[in-house]
């Protein structure tokens, strides 16, 4: 079997290294294969989360990871690979257990709260009735700061509030893992980071152990430990948000997790010459290669400064906290700086653009450009 994502076994086989004893993992998806008639939407998939940690699985529409979400909630059977829940198989090709066996909370991305129902009634949703049924709902309730809203009606709560609840009702049976799926999607643009904020406070607070399903490379990136970027059907790269984001694996990678930009260069051992210069860069390579600089490499120098100019400020977007300004070198080529809000920089302006530290290089495949 060809493993695509290698890490997560590596992780698998040393986690005991990091916890006490032998606890299992949280998540352990080895291989995992769906098809619908002739298409594979998920292709020998593995996935390793530990207790307590947030894991997002991030890809554009149509990459496959709501399909992986639903064949770790119980929705989906794989054709190939098993789920593993608390170090307990509970999905494979032969058996799958049902999604009330898996210790597995769901929170969708609409909430599906139950509009005729109370707060209360909708956490109570799938408890067991007994002595304890109350005195879970109260504690998930207060666990998402909503104590005393059992008696409302969801239409009375805010899209936030309504969040909340959703997330209450997954926390209240004490699942194993808490799936979410797109679960900010629904909200404002200004509301979003801030219930963001409040969901991975409630989950670190609640020690629980999340899968985030998300196109949002922000919110990946801010909310979770590790992110999984999903593509085609299979995980390309799993690392922390910082390696994610400094040493995507591919020119796709680095394009869809934040603004990267290209310049063609000429590698030799341990320097890249560019329109920039030469640069260092991040490993060694020799021969033509592609340059992946972030805006924020890039450095304006006035020309006032004396230090020569290379480029004309062309345009500014200004967005308060920082700017991009868009430059256009001496050679036609345009690259974008981000800046922070001050400087006193204009279009029109002309400046000289220099490097930050070292840069990460691809090569430039045979026949490619």
């Amino acid at each position: 079997m060809v493993i695509r994502n290698p890490l997560a076994l590596r992780r698998l086989a040393s986690h005991r290294d990091d916890l006490p004893g032998d606890v299992p993992p949280a998540l352990c998806c080895e291989g995992i294969t769906k098809r619908f008639g002739d298409v594979t939407v998920v292709r020998e998939v593995d996935l390793v989360a530990e207790p307590g940690e947030l894991v997002a699985l991030l890809g554009p529409s149509g990459c496959g990871k709501t399909t992986t979400l639903r064949l770790i909630a119980g929705f989906e059977r794989p054709d190939a690979g098993t789920v593993a829940v608390g170090g307990r198989i509970v999905a494979s090709p032969e058996r799958s257990e049902p999604p009330e066996r898996r210790r597995v909370g769901m929170v969708f991305q609409d909430y599906a709260l139950f509009p005729h129902l109370t707060v209360g009634r909708n956490v109570a949703y799938g408890l067991s009735r007994g002595s304890e049924r109350r005195a879970r709902v109260e504690s998930a309730l207060a666990t998402v700061g909503l104590d005393g809203f059992g008696e409302r009606m969801p239409h009375e709560l805010s899209g936030g509030q309504q969040q909340r609840v959703a997330l209450a009702r997954a926390l209240a049976p004490g699942p194993e893992i808490v799936l979410l799926d797109e679960p900010f999607s629904n909200l404002d643009t200004g509301l979003r980071a801030q219930v963001r904020a409040e969901v991975r406070d409630i989950l670190r607070a609640a020690a629980t152990t999340a899968i985030l399903v998300t196109h949002d490379q922000e919110e990946a990136l801010s909310l979770c430990d590790r992110v999984a970027v999903m593509w085609d059907g299979t995980v390309v790269q799993e690392a922390s948000p910082e390696e994610l984001y400094h040493r995507p694996v591919s020119p796709e990678v680095a394009s869809f997790v934040g603004d990267a930009q290209f310049l063609p260069g000429d590698a030799r051992g341990r320097r890249v010459a560019t329109v920039l210069g030469e640069v260092p860069m991040t490993g060694t390579a020799s021969g033509a290669v592609r340059v992946m600089l972030r805006p924020e490499q890039l450095r304006l120098v006035p020309d006032q400064e004396g230090m020569g100019t290379n480029g004309t400020v062309i345009d500014r977007e200004f967005y308060g906290h920082d700017q991009l300004m868009r430059v256009a070198l001496d050679g036609d080529v345009i690259v974008r700086v981000r800046l922070g809000p001050y400087g006193g920089i204009r279009p029109g302006d002309r400046v000289l653009v220099t490097v930050r530290g070292s840069v990460l290089t691809f090569a430039v495949a045979s026949g490619g450009d």
